[in-house]
């Protein structure tokens, strides 16, 4: 009966939340944070409103099975400690000033994450009269992790995701393309099956970021070295001072004379 008479209410009638906004400041030090941060991190978790689902995975998360520690990954008792603060549950009437006092308590710059299908939505509860909803109905969420409740990995996921991922974004660029334009494409000089298998090669060896940039850096020299690209090839593997690359960049070496075998042998046969 209470949602009932509570949804009667014209809209200009009821309470609207004033959303939080960041200073530019505050947006340029958090990207600074994130780019330079080279110690552990430290959580803390602020309840909303929810069934106590997604607190029970944050612990197993935090515990030594899956062991969140081993990342760099830390709990905090105190929100003045805290790099990310984790906010579950709906956002209810009764805990906006906890969950206000919490985020204003953290230093800048702060990451928010909203945990749970009820911290990112307002879930089940989502029409109830005490619910405004989803966390990011009062605050700025960077990341959301979605689930009822996550589970751990998905959890270990999102942390990744605050730490590393959003950097990309907070750099990503964006372009359209006109009328009749037609994209170039990287390295067009090099056979495709030649580049779809030094790429997925590289991906394998170096994960899909590293490996895209190692293929990308063996298929320039590849290209720029013509009738010599195999002198060009071991010119960057010598350059490399990481030996982790050097390696990589030799297993591509290899790949290329392989690959490069079979297509002559191919074209003999035919």
């Amino acid at each position: 009966m209470a949602v009932l008479i509570d949804h009667e209410y014209p809209s200009r009638l009821q309470y609207k939340l004033d959303r939080i906004t960041l200073d530019e400041s505050i947006i340029k030090a958090k990207s600074a944070l994130l780019n330079s941060i080279k110690r552990s991190v430290y959580l803390y978790r602020i309840d909303c409103g929810g069934c106590n689902g997604c607190e029970i995975e944050i612990f197993s998360t935090i515990t030594p099975v899956f062991d969140a520690e081993r990342f760099g990954i830390k709990n905090t008792p105190s929100p003045r400690h805290a790099d990310i603060l984790i906010y579950t549950g709906s956002l209810t009437r009764s805990m906006r000033m906890p969950a206000l006092r919490a985020w204003q308590g953290a230093p800048d710059p702060k990451l928010v994450v909203s945990y749970g299908a009820c911290g990112c939505t307002g879930g089940i509860f989502h029409d109830n009269y005490c619910v405004w909803g989803g966390t990011d109905q009062l605050f700025p969420v960077d990341v959301y992790v979605p689930g009822c409740p996550p589970t751990p990995a998905q959890t270990i996921y999102g942390f990744a995701m605050a730490l590393g991922l959003l950097e990309q974004k907070l750099q990503r660029s964006t372009s359209a393309e006109l009328p009749g334009e037609l994209a170039p494409l990287p390295f067009e000089a090099i056979p495709y099956k030649v580049r779809t298998a030094i790429e997925r090669k590289a991906r394998v060896l170096s994960g899909y970021r590293s490996g895209k940039d190692m293929s990308n850096e063996f298929m320039a020299a590849l290209e720029s070295g013509g009738e010599d690209a195999l002198i060009s090839i071991q010119a960057l593997i010598s350059e490399a001072s990481d030996p982790r690359k050097r390696e990589v960049l030799t297993e591509l070496k290899t790949e290329l004379c392989a690959l490069t075998a079979s297509m002559e042998a191919c074209y003999e046969q035919q």
